[in-house]
């Protein structure tokens, strides 16, 4: 272990205490708190976690694999060909009154589990813990729907907590540190207050936040045996609610300005009065009352509170601009399309398996078994199965992606410009194995604008086709963006899911015609651009940015992104935090 890493400050003992207070407050809450999210890879600590939860409440476990009928019950395939009535069988939910339904793997959990879990959290169902085990630093990791982690009131962070053996026995833990929880004197006032305006803060949009953060701080009020919600309580809840759901740090607090800080101090008297005489009534400087201390802002308890709880790596995504929302079903490896011969499984439909759809035989079976009573029996004794009996399967494919690159290569920053497209490029292409990903390069400059380098995912063409570039001449944006827009509208006809980046300063000089000045062509054709609903980013490279890149980017409908100095990895970092 290195000099620096042993210096850093280790919180582990704080996040495992605080992590046990979570299964104080869900005995306590039961459903009124959803349950909570357990981000941790499979170890000793997690496991530790679990058997600490399972010495409390009765738990039961459910495999991410389950489908919404294993969940409600369903038709009794057995019972129901014997007796030729349908017969229904329980399902978890209803057997698993008064226990914990526990879900490892939940973010591999298809949609359709995680909106059942979602409406059997809203229907008063029993808790949920989910063990998210996906890496945090894996931007690829399948994520679980945000309409269920929204309604999980807890959220703890496992992953890099190193504990001695002995920490690691259920149920004992290390006493919290005054950091993290507050020291239960103090009454809290205001606590509704003092939540929601942390809440908006902190960047928390949804307003559930809050809500369940109170309930949350009577939970933990009540595993004290207390009726009244002091400090302590109030931490508990910024740290288990608020702060793992932090999209940014809060702002400092605002220093009053000095009153009369420019007005002179009044002059002294030049003869000052004496001392009165000492009498015996009169109290020592220990005897007389001290000041008393100013009381505590519950909003500022609550913010210090969360700030311990921040997610990972928040600070660094804040400081790249990574944090953004990405274009609805579109990821880096494209978006996911529905499909009825391959990808990932997504139920079934009634259909006919034709056309390479697979028949869904036991759903199909399910299906007709309700009916074979007053059906016809057949001689041979077999199901009497109709067309609008049979099932197909569905799937979900993830379809390709290509990145556009629109570059301005006009002007005297044209060499500047070009060279880090190149390099942006490059980088991109560098991942596209992995990504299933290609990339293209539009330049424009003079009077036109041409594809210079086509979608490939080759890198030693790129390079070829990149070397041979050239630059200079006048500013065509709405040719640019006219042939970004023809080819992105060719990859979407390939069933591909393209992305466009649009490097330029904004300003054109070239285009148009009577009446219509180049920067009006521009603007109309990123009207244009918009309407097609390709999703896209603008990068303003202007060493000075004005207001002409960020309305092409409005009616472009695309993400503006000002990088007065281009540089190829900030460029790759703004194309990634759009595709993320």
């Amino acid at each position: 272990m290195s000099d620096a890493a042993a210096a850093e400050p280790d919180d582990s003992d704080a996040r495992w205490a605080l992590a046990l207070t979570a299964i104080d407050v869900l005995e306590q809450a039961g459903n009124r708190i959803g349950g909570i999210l357990v981000r941790a890879r499979p170890g000793p600590v997690r496991d530790a976690w679990a058997d600490a939860l399972a010495l409390v409440m009765p738990v039961r476990r459910v495999p991410a694999s389950a489908d919404a009928e294993a969940l409600d019950g369903g038709l009794d395939l057995t019972a129901t060909l014997a007796g030729g009535k349908p017969v229904q069988r329980a399902g978890i939910l209803k057997d698993a009154a008064g226990q914990v339904l526990l879900v490892p793997m939940a973010d591999l959990i298809n949609p359709a589990l995680a909106a059942r879990l979602a409406g059997a959290i809203d229907e008063g169902g029993p808790p949920l813990v989910l063990f998210d085990e996906g890496d945090p630093a894996d931007a690829e990791r399948p994520r679980l729907p945000q309409a269920l982690v929204d309604r999980l009131g807890v959220h703890i962070n496992l992953n890099d907590v190193r504990l001695p053996m002995s920490a690691l026995i259920a149920g004992e833990a290390p006493p919290p540190p005054l950091a993290m929880l507050a020291e239960p004197g103090a009454l809290a006032e205001d606590a509704e207050t003092a939540l929601s305006v942390a809440a908006v803060q902190l960047g928390i949009a949804s307003v559930r936040a809050p809500v369940l953060a109170l309930r949350v701080a009577r939970a933990h009020a009540a595993a004290d045996e207390r009726d009244a919600l002091c400090a302590a309580d109030m931490a508990a809840a910024a740290a288990l609610v608020l702060g793992p759901r932090a999209t940014r740090v809060p702002p400092p607090p605002e220093e009053a300005p000095p009153e009369q800080q420019e007005q002179p101090e009044p002059e002294p008297p030049e003869e000052p009065p004496p001392p009165p005489p000492p009498s015996d009534d009169t109290p020592g400087e220990d005897e007389q009352d001290q000041p008393e201390p100013p009381p505590i802002d519950p909003t500022e308890l609550v913010l210090d509170a969360a700030q311990t709880a921040l997610p990972p790596g928040l600070l660094d995504a804040l400081a790249a601009g990574t944090i953004s929302k990405a274009p609805k079903g579109q990821g880096s490896s494209g978006a996911r399309q529905k499909s009825i011969t391959s990808g990932r499984p997504a139920g079934v439909r009634p259909g006919m398996p034709a056309r390479g759809a697979r028949l869904a035989l036991i759903e199909t079976i399910k299906a007709a078994a309700p009916w074979q009573k007053i059906r016809p029996k057949r001689e041979d004794g077999r199901l009497a199965i109709r067309t609008d009996d049979l099932r197909i399967r569905r799937f979900i494919a993830r379809t390709e992606s290509t990145t556009i690159f629109a570059v301005d290569a006009s002007g005297s920053a044209a060499f500047a410009r070009l060279a880090e497209a190149k390099g942006a490029v490059e980088l991109l292409l560098a991942e596209a194995y992995v990504k299933r990903a290609e990339v293209a390069l539009i330049a424009f400059r003079g009077s036109e604008a041409a594809l210079v380098l086509p979608p490939t995912r080759s890198l030693p063409r790129a390079k070829k086709e990149l070397a041979a570039m050239a630059g200079g001449g006048g500013t065509p944006i709405a040719a640019g963006l006219d042939m970004a827009m023809r080819v992105a509208m060719a990859e979407r006809g390939r069933g591909r899911t393209p992305l466009v980046v649009v490097l330029t300063d904004g300003r054109a000089n070239v285009g148009g015609g009577e009446g219509v000045t180049p920067q009006e062509a521009a603007l109309q054709a990123a009207r244009a651009f918009g309407a097609t609903g390709l999703a896209s980013v603008f990068i303003d490279c202007s060493p000075r940015p004005r207001p002409l890149g960020g309305e092409l980017a409005q009616a472009m409908g695309a993400r503006l992104v000002t990088l007065p100095r281009v540089d190829a990895q900030a460029v790759v970092n703004a194309v990634k935090a759009v595709m993320a």
